[in-house]
């Protein structure tokens, strides 16, 4: 993320906190995010410090923190219900599964995480696919089951109604013990500079243990994701293959994401 305007080298402390407190309003009006190490190293305090300057200010309602920082306080706070998400853009995600099942060679072991997109792309397997699932997403597991040739195993855990997503330690354990060959990840946001972001902080330990055992990771992001942030962070971009979205990305998004070095794959009706 371009540097805070409150990066100033060799400075001291200020005397009072109020003039840190200045300094990060100033950096949340300059861009999306403000990160709450790159604060404290600028002033030469602690990270706990710029915390508690974080709590004051979402206290007057002037950001909302997030983990590792802050953000303005018109990002949304929680997900859209399962129920709108479900049929949102629904012609969009289908396209962006057909081009997701592309990407899947005979043999593949996957990982399938959950979300609308994700189950979208457990549909569009091709009747051909034979190999192993993995998965956290009841939704994809019931999309497979019946299927001849595909062995389905699921993670387990606590139940999140709606998208019916497994988390929690056992969850997190599985995805540990397993390898794959490809891994579709669901979003709550893809920002250039915060990263992958998700709405739900308990789910994403499973998401960052597919990342670390699958050779390729596809992150299925609706063409609204892109440059949005979500409450918690999930990794870096660099730590992603390529996003798949829609053709309804605006150009200036697609662009600044391809300028941080991200792949991104956009479907169209006809894939």
């Amino acid at each position: 993320m371009p540097r805070p305007s409150t990066d100033f080298p060799g400075r001291k402390a200020p005397p009072i906190p109020e003039e840190r407190r200045i300094a990060i309003l100033e950096a949340i009006s300059q861009g999306p995010l403000v990160r709450a190490d790159e604060i404290a190293a600028s002033f030469a305090v602690s990270a706990e410090t710029v915390r508690r300057d974080f709590v004051a200010l979402e206290h007057e309602g002037l950001l909302r923190r997030v983990y590792g920082g802050a953000v303005p306080p018109t990002r949304r706070a929680i997900e859209v219900p399962y129920a709108q998400r479900r049929v949102r853009f629904s012609e969009r995600k289908q396209a962006m599964a057909r081009l997701a099942a592309t990407l899947v060679a005979p043999g593949d072991t996957l990982a399938l995480d959950v979300g609308t997109s994700v189950a979208e792309v457990a549909r569009a397997l091709p009747a051909s696919y034979r190999g192993r699932v993995l998965t956290n997403s009841l939704l994809a597991a019931v999309e497979l089951a019946g299927r001849e040739g595909v062995e389905v195993v699921t993670a387990g855990g606590q139940v999140r109604p709606g998208d019916l997503a497994c988390s929690g330690p056992h969850a997190e354990a599985f995805f540990a013990g397993y390898y794959a060959d490809k891994a579709f990840l669901g979003s709550g946001g893809v920002h250039p500079q915060a990263g992958l972001t998700d709405y739900h902080p308990a789910e994403i330990p499973c998401r960052r243990a597919m990342l670390s055992h699958a050779t390729q990771r596809f992150v299925m992001a609706d063409s609204s994701k892109l440059g949005e942030i979500a409450v918690a962070r999930v990794c870096d971009l660099d730590a992603i293959t390529a996003v798949i979205t829609d053709s309804g990305v605006e150009a200036s998004a697609l662009a600044t994401l391809r300028e941080v070095g991200l792949d991104v794959m956009v479907a169209t009706a006809a894939d």
